[in-house]
């Protein structure tokens, strides 16, 4: 059963990347998606990542019992856990509820009320003008969202930190910029750009092939949402594995 699904998943895909009958109305069609994916999940992911920040710096400092310990190294421990694992893989998972749960039910109410199948009667390719666009403007918005998760969370931990006096503000710039490894940057993009991949491709084809009527929808929904985390959790583990 695994292996069917895999089968037409990738046959999917193969659809989703034929040549585009006109590039005008795909472009259009990116940018409305960049907008909905992008602008429509700051909000949610800007809260998120400042307690992020701000809970992992409140742990840190309570974890930290020695006095020979520096405090600096409460900045270095929440700009490390932030960049490589907080803010891909926690936004990734919102974002896997957010926009997987809506793009599977959009297409899946498409497919119920038989717009799909108007559209492959016209002869357009309705695998690459329903899910193409939803998927390039994931992977090109997604990245950007980890990147203000990142800055946003590394702030939220700076202010609770000061605020409780569990780091004055020079140590915690001190523990920012000490022993800095470019990489984990590199390692985090990686991360969300495959984590966006995921997103947009599992949940667009859990609708794409949703039979049935409106409670049909619902599930695909859900499985979209279950599949997705599932799939970015293994995939954050090979990623850790691979490159670190």
């Amino acid at each position: 059963m695994v292996f069917y699904h895999f089968g037409k998943y990738i046959l999917m895909l193969k659809a989703v990347f034929r040549r585009p009958e006109k590039m005008s109305i795909y472009k259009n069609e990116v940018f409305r998606e960049m907008v909905d994916i992008g602008l429509g999940s700051l909000g949610i992911i800007s809260i998120i990542s400042i307690f992020i920040g701000a809970v992992t710096t409140v742990q840190t400092a309570f974890q930290l019992t020695s006095d020979l310990i520096p405090k600096s190294i409460i900045g270095g421990i929440t700009r490390d856990s932030t960049i490589l694992e907080l803010s891909p893989t926690i936004c990734s998972l919102v974002l896997a509820g957010k926009v997987g749960s809506s793009i599977a039910s959009q297409i899946g109410t498409m497919r119920v009320t038989e717009q799909i199948d108007a559209l492959e009667i016209m002869g357009i390719n309705a695998p690459g003008y329903l899910i193409l666009p939803k998927l390039l403007g994931g992977v090109i918005m997604i990245p950007l969202l980890v990147i203000v998760a990142i800055a946003l969370s590394i702030t939220g931990g700076y202010l609770a930190g000061v605020a409780s006096g569990a780091v004055t503000a020079a140590e915690f710039v001190q523990g920012l910029t000490t022993d800095f490894i470019p990489f984990t940057l590199v390692v985090a993009m990686v991360k969300a750009l495959i984590f966006a991949f995921i997103i947009t491709t599992v949940s667009a084809y859990q609708g794409f092939f949703t039979n049935g009527g409106a409670i049909e929808v619902g599930r695909s929904s859900t499985k979209a949402v279950v599949i997705s985390c599932i799939a970015i959790l293994i995939s954050d583990y090979v990623i850790a594995q691979l490159l670190l």
